[in-house]
């Protein structure tokens, strides 16, 4: 089973706005972030796709990658993920492929299937409501075509894009994406910061059907989770309540910005069941607490990186996290 210290840790990025702030000090912050993860030896920093959610900033999730990146000088920036069906193949290979061309081998392009939005949102971005989710696996060889080598004959080219073979992730909360990944030995990495459930069958699925390819010799599971740190245990279970008041809000059908920690979180057994179902997987505890939770996450799943998130109200108190579990990673 890994060793937490031998295991490669990431960011997921969310790029959160706060009720009292805004996009722009959203963005402040995430550079902010992202200079002091790849300082802490962070692999990755992610940004996730999502439209007209009140309280993510990430929209142009391209354009912001290529800020970040911009921003720092190691640490591998990506998304987590593009909804492929929400863009034409060719366009993400133009966008990936600038990237990659401005940030040589520090561009990972993570692939979804969601809309990343609410139905009304998904029929402006898509007209279609259904257009690429029943033909995601030929989008998908379609985006592939842009991004590897020039075929004989190919009459449409990404440029730039074409020749630059960035890398691609498939992320999926099902098996549907683990079991495509493991067909076409792609790595692929599992949402467990929002729906645990089906993770260990996911990764079943994944490990069992796994075949070698031109990408990699054997499977590579990312698994993402969610993590809060604080110097004790009480303080970190204060500002998870800023997560638990988002996801309350989604089971209320009410998105909104995120929410200042509060001493009591009000539900119904119901909710508080439903809360479970997002946030089952979530390490909350001052240092002995996240590193015992990673160490037993880690041993539970045989995950061979984790990707964190961290949703916390003030950027002190997510930088701290971060800072903590650096410290506790490394031993």
């Amino acid at each position: 089973m890994p060793r937490l210290a031998d295991t490669p840790l990431s960011v997921l990025d969310l790029a959160p706005i706060r009720e009292s702030g805004s996009a722009a000090d959203s963005f402040r912050e995430s550079v902010a972030l992202a200079r002091l993860t790849e300082r802490l030896g962070f692999t990755r920093y992610w940004l996730a796709e999502h439209h007209g959610i009140e309280g993510i900033a990430s929209a142009a999730t391209a354009v912001l990658i290529g800020h970040i990146a911009g921003a720092t000088e190691r640490i591998r920036v990506g998304s987590g993920g593009i909804m492929l069906p929400n863009h034409p193949p060719l366009v993400i290979a133009e966008q990936f492929g600038t990237l990659e061309t401005l940030y040589p081998g520090r561009i990972d392009l993570g692939l979804g299937r969601a809309p990343g939005s609410d139905a009304a949102t998904m029929a402006a971005l898509r007209r279609d409501p259904y257009a690429g989710v029943e033909d995601f696996p030929q989008r998908l060889e379609e985006l592939q075509g842009f991004l590897g080598d020039e075929r004989p004959g190919q009459r449409v080219r990404a440029v730039p894009g074409q020749g630059t073979r960035v890398p691609i992730w498939l992320l999926g909360s099902s098996g549907y994406s683990a079991q495509l990944a493991a067909r076409l030995g792609l790595p692929f990495a599992f949402a467990a910061q929002f729906a645990p459930g089906y993770l260990f069958e996911a990764l079943r699925l994944y490990r069992d059907n796994f075949r070698p390819s031109a990408v990699l010799e054997k499977p590579h599971a990312m698994v993402g989770l969610p993590v809060v740190a604080a110097d004790n245990d009480a303080h970190a279970e204060y500002l998870a309540t800023t997560s638990q008041q988002k996801f309350l809000g989604m089971i209320r059908g009410r998105r909104t910005c995120a929410k200042p920690p509060v001493e009591h979180l009000e539900m119904t057994p119901m909710e508080e069941a439903q809360l479970q179902q997002f946030l089952g997987a979530a390490i909350v505890g001052g240092p002995e607490t996240v590193r015992a939770g990673l160490e037993a996450f880690l041993e539970q799943t045989g995950a061979d990186e984790l990707m964190l998130n961290t949703d916390v109200y003030a950027q002190a108190d997510r930088l701290r996290s971060y800072e903590i579990v650096a410290e506790v990673w490394k031993g």
